[in-house]
């Protein structure tokens, strides 16, 4: 299933894209697409049977805004320099574990909305990357197949960053990682069953049309079932967490100097193979 919400900020509705494309509204079977309805398989194939049957309502998608399709998020988590040709192009080493670090739940917008660039940013870069949707709560996970049952679904998301407060400023890089609008995340939630390889998976994105990144899920070093597992030992993951899955080659950071770092008025496109395509138009904050 793809599963999505619409409608303004803080006032979303439940929806689901069908087969034909489309749009049909969940509000009476459910009151959210959120951890809650994840972790209820009773609740999701009553989902699915009314999609089967062709009962749910179809919603006018002219003019609708597309939101996050997981509402309350309780955290995102990221792993850095997770692809080969990523770690590559910065110069740096592969990582003998997993980099793990957070990004504030608050900064999740929908796929299309306005990404701000931070007052005071000259080096906001872009980063195309799969995001793992946590269906059930996992801790201290054994097995790659534990992990995968763990999995709800994929989503694309995209880790906006700001290199020099990241890098640059000392400390962690929680600074770089968590500006306003840092995070667009859908359209759709696509459930688990839907994408039998997550290793099976192009990521692309373009800046003012001009293709930056043409990668591959199967370029990551630590692959999705790895990740959850890593990421289940150090702490619990729960129904509606996201882990954001690190990008591939073709940031602005590992070009050449002077580095094409993202400014008001830039307009980003980025998708993920069978999982939706974002849009996002830059301003100063």
């Amino acid at each position: 299933m793809k599963l999505l919400r619409v409608g303004p900020p803080g006032a979303e509705r439940p929806a689901l894209l069908d087969q034909d494309g489309t749009l049909r509204d969940l509000s009476a079977l459910v009151d959210d697409i959120d951890g809650s309805l994840l972790a209820d398989a009773s609740a999701l194939d009553r989902v699915r049977a009314a999609a089967g049957a062709g009962v749910l309502p179809a919603l006018d998608a002219t003019g609708l805004r597309v939101g996050p399709p997981v509402g309350r998020i309780g955290k995102v988590v990221c792993i850095g320099l997770n692809y080969h040709g990523h770690a590559a192009e910065t110069g740096q080493t592969t990582p003998a574990e997993p980099v793990v670090f957070l990004k504030a739940a608050d900064t999740v917008v929908g796929p299309d909305d306005t990404v701000l660039v931070p007052r005071g940013s000259v080096k906001t870069d872009w980063e195309v990357e799969l995001a793992i949707v946590i269906g059930r709560t996992a801790r201290y996970l054994e097995t790659d197949e534990e992990a995968l049952a763990h999995v709800a679904g994929y989503a694309v998301a995209h880790d906006v960053s700001e290199r020099e407060f990241q890098i640059e400023r000392g400390g962690t890089w929680d600074k770089g990682k968590n500006c306003e609008t840092f995070n667009p995340l859908g359209p759709w939630l696509v459930t688990a069953d839907e994408v039998p390889d997550p290793q099976a998976l192009g990521l692309r994105l373009w800046v003012n049309g001009e293709l930056k990144q043409d990668g591959h899920t199967s370029d990551q070093i630590f692959p999705v079932a790895e990740v959850v597992r890593y990421v289940s030992r150090f702490m619990t993951l729960h129904p509606g967490d996201i882990i954001n899955t690190g990008t591939p080659a073709g940031v602005a950071m590992g070009q050449p100097e002077p580095k094409p770092y993202l400014r008001a008025g830039d307009v980003v496109e980025l998708e993920v193979e069978g999982l939706g395509r974002q849009r996002q138009e830059l301003k100063d904050a």
